[in-house]
């Protein structure tokens, strides 16, 4: 599924929710595996990092919430950990705490974008309210755009 293409079914946007959910597992444990395991970190990355995996965990119940309102399938999450690994985990090259969290914002905030796009250009009449669900997923992809801001600015500090 590509968000290059109309969503076509209710179908087709669990899967992408899904990513969604997948995508926020993978930024919140990568923020607590910073902070558990790098004993270096200042007070303000330990803050953001917290900040970043709590977060992500309600995004995560925000997205799961819609995905049981819709009349479809979901897809079993470990087909979907692999989209996610493919296309949208930060690689291991990140040496720094902050680039990678910068990485992890960014790729969130852009898969949003590209979501309700995608949502927008389509003509489906989802069984979820859509001015509900385009407010959501609005409101997350806000929150990774601050993200991104308040790393920027913790790094330009440092």
């Amino acid at each position: 599924m590509s968000l290059s293409h109309r969503i076509g079914s209710d179908g087709q946007l669990v899967r992408l929710l899904q990513i969604g959910v997948v995508l926020e597992e993978v930024v919140e444990a990568r923020a607590y595996e910073h902070g558990e395991t790098l004993s270096h970190l200042d007070r303000a990355t330990e803050d953001l990092l917290e900040h970043a995996a709590t977060e992500s965990a309600k995004h995560r119940e925000r997205l799961t919430a819609l995905i049981d309102e819709l009349e479809a399938d979901s897809v079993p999450f470990d087909r979907i950990q692999p989209l996610v690994a493919e296309r949208y985990e930060a690689d291991d090259e990140f040496d720094d705490v902050l680039y990678d969290q910068l990485c992890s914002e960014e790729t969130a905030y852009k898969f949003y974008d590209d979501l309700i796009a995608a949502i927008e250009s389509s003509e489906m009449d989802f069984s979820v309210d859509h001015e509900r669900l385009l407010t959501v997923l609005s409101e997350i992809r806000a929150d990774e755009a601050e993200g991104v801001e308040d790393v920027t600015r913790l790094m330009e500090t440092q």
